[in-house]
């Protein structure tokens, strides 16, 4: 059996864009921690197998990479956590997957019914 995330981050969203996520967030994994980060100092804190990181695209705060894909390529490894890229952009999904990443979804996505089971089910198959 999967062992239940603990954290899901929201990594280098804006305000605007952190609500909608957050209730995503909330469906995926109810008894998670949901919780935004800006700065890349604060992502050791929940660098974990137990984590699911929503990662942006376009990094909105102070982090040591360039971009989303930088970040999870940064941070992919055997313990690190399961992430995901958030962007509308089909050649940023694939080399976000390169780098480490699950399958993500775009900001298009968001009102769709199906989403968050689909994202939970790719997380289960990490886990």
């Amino acid at each position: 059996m999967p062992t239940p995330l603990t954290h899901v981050v929201l990594v280098g969203h804006c305000g605007f864009d952190s609500g909608p996520l957050g209730h995503l967030a909330r469906q995926i994994a109810p008894d998670a921690q949901v919780v935004g980060i800006q700065t890349h100092d604060r992502l050791t804190d929940v660098a974990h197998p137990r984590a699911l990181w929503l990662v942006n695209r376009a990094l909105d705060g102070r982090f040591n990479a360039k971009d989303g894909i930088e970040l999870i390529a940064q941070h992919a490894g055997d313990d690190a956590p399961c992430m995901l890229l958030v962007s509308n952009f089909p050649e940023s999904q694939a080399a976000a997957e390169q780098a480490g990443a699950i399958k993500g979804f775009g900001k298009n996505d968001l009102g769709d019914p199906g989403l968050a089971a689909r994202v939970a089910a790719a997380v289960k198959r990490e886990a």
